[in-house]
């Protein structure tokens, strides 16, 4: 068990997690997809959009993916690494990626595009997403909900209070919309099973996402993992809720 434990320990944390691809995870973990398709409904508003922005677009894998782009395209990121995927990945197909730094200003001009969408974004900025959107414009995004696979993270940090585990509530995300003058036309969540079925996995993943166990390093949690891995032996995959919302705004007026 201990040679077992090591060897998908030092695997997990030899691989690469720039980007936003998880297909390492194949076969390792698992987890549903909304109902909804964002992707799927991102695609169909690209197709009719004329100036689109991408925000926080990780690798551009999600973006990369529409079956088409609007005719003027942008997508920003803010971690070197992934800017550097995303520019190999999205400009053969049309698209400019801007390096740009969450919590700051948009580098665009006012009413700039009809469409700015975002995949789980880290944090949202309402009112410069409403500036940047022309009248009529729409915001499609689909973020992480609250207390998602909190259950692998107070495995390592113990209880987490009420008001971090609420803090990615939907309800928040509806009053900040409309605090920037958006109009909320869409709304929905959904809780969905994941499972980890190797601690590799679990590595990896932490490894990614960092926000989950912030500073989260093999070292430090060397004992837990080990503890877990033995659970995941003996008990078979560790189960996870993952919490998912999807939420679309409109900008008032007719461009």
């Amino acid at each position: 068990m201990s040679d077992s434990f090591e060897a998908l320990v030092a695997e997990a944390g030899s691989v690469g997690v720039d980007g936003w691809d998880f297909s390492w995870l194949d076969g390792r973990a698992s987890e549903q997809r909304p109902r909804w398709g964002y992707a799927r409904l991102m695609g169909e508003r690209l197709g009719r959009a004329r100036a689109a922005l991408d925000l926080q677009t990780g690798g551009g894998e999600v973006l990369a993916g529409a079956p088409r782009l609007a005719p003027l395209t942008v997508a920003t990121e803010s971690w070197p690494p992934n800017v550097a995927k995303a520019t190999a990945l999205l400009h053969p197909l049309g698209a400019a990626v801007v390096a740009h730094e969450d919590g700051t200003p948009l580098p665009f001009a006012d009413a700039a595009f009809d469409l700015v969408t975002c995949r789980h974004p880290v944090d949202v900025h309402w009112s410069e997403i409403a500036r940047v959107l022309r009248p009529g414009g729409c915001y499609l995004s689909q973020e992480v909900g609250p207390a998602s696979v909190f259950e692998l993270v107070e495995f390592f940090l113990g209880p987490q209070p009420e008001d971090v585990r609420d803090s990615r509530h939907p309800d928040h995300s509806v009053a900040g919309a409309r605090a920037a003058g958006l109009t909320v036309t869409d709304l929905r969540s959904e809780s969905l099973r994941t499972e980890f079925h190797d601690i590799g996995a679990v590595v990896y993943f932490l490894r990614k996402v960092i926000w989950m166990v912030p500073g989260f390093t093999v070292e430090q949690y060397r004992d837990r993992l080990r503890e877990l891995h033995e659970q995941i032996t003996a008990e078979g995959p560790f189960v996870a809720t993952t919490t998912r919302f999807l939420i679309e705004a409109r900008k008032p007026g007719q461009d």
